[in-house]
């Protein structure tokens, strides 16, 4: 669970250091970062900054600042070019940094990753958005803080950051002064928490209205369900969902994913039994085999490493279930496959 309470600051407001506006905002724009959760975020300020749709810089202000005030490349092919280089970071009250493409070269250069790690000794709240998570990772500025990750990115971040447990089943993680989304839209939800708590609720709202939205999701909010769990109406069990896919390695007994959720393992079952018919352990089981299909048809390693990655204690355990679920063996399931289908591996 995220806490809920405003980030801690060490150093004083930006109203408090000279009387400007109560609310202070940086943005870092990564490389190829995504468009929605920064237009969102910063769309948001600028309705809270001053009466009407006048989007005069009064109640918060907001600057884009790089290495350099060369454009920076969206992952949509829009340029934004920075106002102002880095500089001292505690003229923000907090930094945003936006993320997007992970695999289309580095995201950040040392300039921007020294700034980020002079920006969290000065207490500056830090906000990540989108795959940003990564960047704050490897400027080495969130130790001993939890992190958010979209269910997307969740393997590639337990591949690069092995030690550490990324929460992937909530919109957005506050904790002290780090604050981590999954992107897209929560990035809307961070900055009506953050405008809410420095500003106050009605100018929250208001924001959120000309937006055409009708209310800010809480940080606990479970993320939006990879294809297949459209049809999940109950939050919880779409939490659920969620754990059940990032462990298929090392499934979690339902009493920690029940502990987890804040319920009991029989509360849990009966939320599965309502939602979609089945028990958890049944739905976590068919999610693995389904995993072990895919990576069975669509790469060339070998049924024992496919048993162990969907969590299975060996090959023969993993061929007996499989063997049960899809009337096949993993070998024939394989054979059968189309030739013209890529394989991974």
């Amino acid at each position: 669970m995220s806490s809920l309470r405003a980030p801690d600051r060490r150093s004083p407001s930006s109203a408090e250091r000279g009387g400007g506006p109560a609310l202070s905002v940086g943005f870092v724009l990564l490389q190829n970062f995504t468009l929605t959760p920064f237009s969102a975020f910063i769309d948001a300020l600028r309705l809270a900054a001053d009466e009407g749709d006048l989007s005069r810089p009064i109640r918060c202000s907001w600057s884009i600042v790089g290495s350099s005030c060369r454009p920076v490349r969206a992952s949509c092919g829009v340029e934004i070019s920075p106002s102002e280089t880095y500089g001292d970071p505690r003229r923000f009250d907090y930094l945003v940094v936006v993320g997007g493409l992970l695999h289309r070269g580095p995201q950040a250069d040392d300039n921007t990753l020294s700034f980020l790690r002079r920006a969290a000794n000065a207490g500056v709240t830090l906000v990540g958005l989108c795959t940003a998570t990564f960047t704050l990772l490897r400027a080495g500025v969130m130790n001993g803080h939890r992190c958010c990750v979209s269910w997307f990115h969740y393997q590639d971040l337990m591949q690069e950051f092995p030690d550490v447990t990324p929460i992937a089943d909530q919109l957005f993680v506050v904790d002290r002064q780090r604050i981590t989304c999954a992107g897209g839209a929560g990035a809307l939800d961070v900055a009506a928490w953050i405008i809410e708590r420095h500003l106050g609720h009605a100018m929250a709202q208001k924001c959120l209205h000309i937006l055409v939205v009708d209310r800010a999701r809480p940080p606990t909010t479970a993320q939006p369900h990879p294809p297949g769990g459209e049809q999940v109406h109950d939050e919880r069990v779409r939490r659920a969902m969620l754990l059940i896919e990032q462990n298929l390695a090392k499934p979690l007994a339902m009493t920690a994913m029940a502990a987890h959720l804040g319920m009991t393992t029989r509360h849990l079952e009966r939320l599965f039994y309502k939602e979609i018919g089945i028990s958890p352990a049944r739905y976590a089981r068919q999610i693995r085999l389904r995993y072990g299909m895919f990576l069975l048809t669509r790469t060339d390693r070998s049924v024992r490493d496919i048993a162990l990655e969907c969590g299975f204690s060996d090959s023969s355990h993993f061929t007996r279930e499989f063997r049960t679920a899809f009337g096949c063996l993993p070998s024939q399931s394989r054979a059968q496959a189309k030739p013209s289908e890529p394989h991974m591996g």
